[in-house]
């Protein structure tokens, strides 16, 4: 027999071939050309040759229309199970982001599903059947295959906490280990699909990114044997590898790729070849059920994102990123106002998430903004010490490396993921990086309020909860940390601010200053 393990991950609410920057824009991705693909690797499906279709994660966050749902039309939610019912979906897998809207919003999303959701190191103290599955076993022609499912530890240290009630992560090698001996004696074939990365290079083992937990895949084909097979996510990369003897596929971010492990059987159920594969989707034509299932939704949520706001003196496009992250820029100023005003404080932090960051138009409608702030973030007040705040700003000068006397991006937020999201831009202090100084010593000038910062003081800043959580490796930050949060979403304090100021002036702040 031969089995396929087809799978895709990270799609990221990015269903209809589009990215949203206007209302007839046409890209080589999206699910529905995925859905093409899968019709063709499934095919043939018979005794012989059975394809197996998993959903790895992070499938219902991410996008505009994903917003639009979450926020105006939840009656629409279970839209994305029945797209994954399209799909032949046998075995789902939360991802982080699958929690960003709460759990009873994932709950409604995942009300129409004709497959397992499989958790298994996710505990619930409240027994929500949501999460009483850590695996399923499929079986045909007298093969079975046990699929397990894991989700990065990390989720709690991201999350709002309200958006988890009940719920405990452990560590996912901890888990497996528990499971795999288990699941061979109950199946032929066992499968790990895993809403997480490799933190090591495949070829040479070494550590790719700071070993945290993160990403625990490398671990995983380490430390547990009996893995028949492992998908993997939440890196965005396009992978297929064979690590230790076993196949991974990772197929990269909102459905541009489809990833296949096919696994021969001989006669006595025994693994005889296995071949990792990743098949992009750019050619492939959108599946008309999908889109005619996406297209009332779909429409209503292109008219909400043509919806004016305000308007824009100068401008607050973003031309170069690495400039904006470079020298500040008027977008990311224009931010850091709304978080304060929102809260209060005089101190405000964001990122330029990604280099796809257009910035605003003159005027400004809802659809810029969401495909600027692509993220549903909450604000969050914590109270930390001036020594906190230099940690804080040496991660941030890490992001920039001196080669040859010219300044580029740091490999580190680069590869495996790009995380230009690790980088933050800072309003309410004065402060100026020395590059020419190691890593860890380049903050050389953090004024507050024209007096230097001491280590011991008291400071009062607005983050986004993800940063405020830690994430993105910032211990000095934390949830204890925090005084209070705000529940409602930063695109919504965007479209707030300019009811309030129809009109804003972009202003380019000269508080942050980089010397090389």
């Amino acid at each position: 027999m031969q089995i396929k393990l087809i799978s895709t991950s990270d799609v990221h609410g990015y269903l209809a071939p589009t990215d949203y920057s206007r209302r007839d824009r046409v890209v080589p991705f999206g699910l529905s050309r995925a859905a093409t693909m899968i019709q063709q690797l499934t095919a043939t499906d018979n005794d012989q040759v059975w394809p197996i279709v998993i959903e790895n994660g992070d499938f219902v966050q991410g996008s505009p229309l994903t917003y639009f749902i979450a926020r105006r039309h939840q009656e629409a939610a279970p839209l994305y199970s029945r797209l994954a019912n399209c799909n032949h979906v046998q075995a789902g897998v939360f991802g982080n982001h699958e929690f960003n809207y709460g759990l009873d919003f994932l709950d409604l999303c995942e009300s129409s599903r004709h497959y397992p959701m499989l958790a298994a190191n996710i505990h619930d103290d409240l027994q929500r059947t949501l999460f009483a599955k850590p695996y399923t076993i499929l079986e045909r022609a007298g093969v079975k295959v046990a699929i397990l499912g894991l989700t990065t530890q990390f989720v709690s240290r991201w999350e709002l906490p309200r958006h988890l009630t009940g719920l405990h992560f452990t560590d996912v090698v901890e888990t497996a280990k528990a499971y795999v001996p288990k699941l061979h004696k109950l199946a032929d074939v066992v499968v790990v699909a895993y809403h997480g990365g490799l933190e090591r290079d495949p070829k040479t083992d070494a550590p790719t990114e700071r070993l945290n937990g993160e990403n625990r895949g490398s671990a995983l084909l380490a430390e547990v044997p009996g893995i028949d097979a492992m998908i993997t996510g939440h890196q965005h990369r396009r992978l297929a590898v064979t690590v230790h003897g076993v196949p991974v596929t990772q197929p990269g971010m909102k459905g541009a790729n489809v990833a296949m492990i096919t696994l021969d059987l001989d006669d006595h159920k025994q693994v005889t070849k296995r071949k990792p594969e990743v098949f992009s989707v750019k050619n492939t034509a959108p599946d008309d059920a999908m889109m005619a299932l996406l297209a009332p939704i779909n429409t209503q949520m292109e008219n909400w994102l043509d919806t004016p706001l305000g308007k824009i003196n100068g401008s607050m496009l973003v031309h170069s990123h690495l400039q904006a992250r470079l020298h500040n820029h008027p977008y990311l100023n224009f931010i850091n106002q709304v978080e304060m005003a929102a809260t209060g404080t005089d101190i405000a932090a964001t990122a330029l998430f990604n280099d796809e960051v257009p910035g605003l138009k003159q005027h400004v409608t809802m659809r810029e903004v969401m495909n600027s702030y692509v993220y549903p973030n909450k604000l969050a007040v914590e109270t930390i010490t001036g020594a906190d705040l230099k940690q804080a700003l040496e991660r941030c000068a890490s992001y920039f490396l001196l080669v040859a006397g010219k300044v580029i991006v740091n490999p580190e937020f680069l590869k495996p993921k790009l995380r230009h999201y690790i980088y933050d831009i800072y309003s309410g202090i004065d402060y100026t990086f020395d590059l020419t100084r190691p890593i860890g010593d380049r903050v050389v000038q953090l004024d507050y309020h024209g007096t230097p910062v001491q280590p011991e003081q008291s400071l009062t800043v607005t983050l986004n909860h993800y940063r405020a959580g830690g994430g993105g490796n910032y211990p000095m930050f934390g949830t204890d940390k925090i005084q209070r949060q705000l529940s409602t979403d930063m695109t919504v304090l965007i479209a707030d601010y300019f009811a309030e100021h129809p009109v804003v002036t972009a202003t380019r702040p000269t508080n942050f200053k980089v010397t090389y």
